[in-house]
């Protein structure tokens, strides 16, 4: 091979397309837009336009919230841990942590951690240091002599909430009080005399 062979690869470069140069070109006149007036104007948004009637996206009424303390976690099924065991990629007398399944290939990048789920089965005996892990798979791996340590702080457990008293009893409590307080005075004064 030579200097003077050396090509780029057959469709690698192509030429710009010229729109709006006759209908020979095959994009002449609309110029591949399809219409004429305003859709084939650029800096015009009429997605959800309805033709001044009032859109869906006002007609339906809204719901929820996002949650901007969600943490965003990776999800792992033990059957792909077990398979990266198995390929020799994770080790099994080490914690399995995130960083661990990082290095290993299972995840892409380390979001805000990892959640374990059950999927799949698991044959190795491991202790894994993660976010947050489902029923299932959490038994699996006790099932094994393993262990799952979860570095998420646990969630609260919320007592019952008292009943509060409503107005009108404490209403009804305080004239109990003063009338029985209007009823010992008398007794207390003729003692005093």
């Amino acid at each position: 091979m030579k200097l003077n062979q050396i090509a780029d690869r057959p469709g690698s470069r192509s030429f710009r397309k010229r729109v709006g140069r006759g209908i020979g070109s095959g994009k002449g006149k609309t110029g591949g837009r399809g219409v004429k007036g305003q859709k084939s104007r650029t800096g015009v948004r009429i997605k959800g336009f309805e033709g001044g009637q009032m859109p869906i996206y006002r007609r339906l009424p809204k719901r929820g919230f996002t949650n901007i303390f969600a943490l965003d976690l990776n999800e792992v099924n033990l059957g792909r841990v077990q398979t990266a065991i198995d390929k020799g990629k994770l080790d099994a007398g080490k914690p399995v942590t995130v960083e661990a399944l990082v290095a290993a290939g299972v995840l892409n990048r380390a979001q805000d951690g990892v959640r374990l789920l059950g999927g799949g089965e698991l044959k190795t005996r491991l202790a894994f240091e993660v976010h947050g892990a489902s029923k299932s798979a959490a038994a699996a791996v006790e099932k094994l002599g393993g262990s799952v340590k979860r570095l998420a702080p646990p969630k609260p457990e919320h007592a019952p909430k008292a009943a509060k008293e409503s107005k009108k009893s404490k209403k009804v409590s305080k004239a109990k009080e003063a009338k029985e307080a209007a009823t010992a005075k008398p007794a207390g004064g003729e003692a005093q005399s």
